[in-house]
């Protein structure tokens, strides 16, 4: 193989590909990349068996074909580290050279026939949807996924289909996320609903938004396949039974206001800060024309944030996890949102808009 790229468009295709890159495994070819020539195109593959990416680079000069396996880490600190405008990359038997101006790097390579195969996207989509909608989708569901959980269901986010709208959820038993996205093409689901790893939607999450481009998705047995533009990720599906989200949405209360996303966000901020480990969160107080936020720590002291607000219902007090709410006010992108509340044992309920509600359950002070 003998290619020269253009460095710019290497780093942003490996800076993509190497975050699907392992830490840890047993098989060490699983921290290597393929190389692969296509005919004036350069394709550059990840994969830890769970998920698969492929990135096609065009601004390349090819002047002999290969196909070469090179460790991840060692390429990316060296294209990361140079200065020119164009790399050139020389594979031998069992080595890659890799050329600039005034600096030759060889690193050893391995065979690419051990590399395990990555699916491409074959056929016609089953699923249109465009890339900047289903990112905004994402950064407001991933959040709330759970992270190590015996019940795997709740480590991935949960596709719905309902005519041209996609439902992102995700759960990790104690808060609730749904995103809406418009779909570009109406289509349906295996089974209905499909529950896609967060590692996978993280990914889809950093893939660089050119020009409205559009994510069409493939389902293949047990796997979703999805192109966008040079990008094509494929993934297992995750199994198992995703909670019935619909039962735990409240659709009784009687307090609502509208609140301004910034001010509340500060709010909780300054008001978690003297919130510990045992004191567990941060009180909000509703009464006729404000909303106290408050937080008292044993040995630290005690903090307390009013804010000016209309409401006339009845009084209430409910306790929430502080962080819980940092992280949804950190992805409401409107200037307001509206809370709804019940009892002060019973969840607290955000919307924002028709595409996007929260639910965060109480925690007791």
């Amino acid at each position: 193989m003998k290619v020269k790229f253009n460095r710019a468009a290497l780093q942003e295709a490996l800076s993509l590909v190497t975050t699907l890159i392992p830490g840890r495994t047993p098989k060490p070819i699983l921290q290597c990349l393929r190389i692969t020539t296509e005919q004036d195109a350069v394709r550059i593959s990840a994969t830890d068996l769970e998920v698969g990416i492929t990135f096609l680079v065009s601004q390349v000069e090819i002047a002999e074909p290969g196909d070469i396996v090179v460790p991840a880490d060692k390429l990316s600190s060296i294209v990361r580290e140079s200065f020119d405008d164009v790399i050139a990359l020389e594979a031998s038997e069992a080595a890659v050279q890799i050329i600039g101006s005034d600096s030759r790097f060889t690193i050893y390579s391995h065979d690419p026939q051990q590399y395990p195969a990555i699916p491409g996207f074959e056929g016609d989509a089953d699923l249109e949807v465009k890339l900047a909608a289903l990112q905004d989708g994402i950064e407001q569901s991933i959040f709330s996924a759970a992270r190590e959980s015996t019940r795997y269901a709740l480590n991935g986010i949960l596709w719905e289909v309902a005519g041209k709208k996609l439902f992102l959820v995700a759960t990790d038993g104690r808060r609730l996320a749904k995103a809406t996205v418009s779909l570009e093409k109406r289509a349906k689901l295996p089974e209905g609903r499909i529950i896609v790893p967060a590692k996978t939607m993280a990914l889809l999450d950093k893939i660089s938004a050119h020009n409205e481009g559009v994510v069409k998705v493939r389902f293949v047995n047990n796997q979703i396949v999805l192109a966008c533009e040079t990008v094509v990720v494929s993934s297992n599906l995750v199994e198992g039974h995703f909670p019935k989200y619909e039962d735990i949405i409240p659709k009784d209360y009687d307090k609502k206001i509208t609140l301004s996303t910034a001010n509340v966000l500060s709010a909780v901020r300054r008001a978690a800060l003297l919130a510990n480990e045992d004191s567990k969160g941060i009180k909000v107080a509703l009464d006729k024309g404000s909303m106290i936020f408050t937080s008292r720590a044993p040995e630290t002291g005690d903090a307390q944030v009013d804010m000016a607000i209309d409401y006339s219902a009845e009084p209430i007090e409910i306790g929430f996890n502080p962080q819980f709410l940092v992280d949804v006010l950190r992805v409401i992108k409107a200037d307001e949102f509206e809370l709804h509340l019940g009892q002060s044992d019973r969840p607290g309920l955000i919307k924002s808009g028709s595409n996007f509600l929260y639910i965060v359950m109480p925690v007791n002070l």
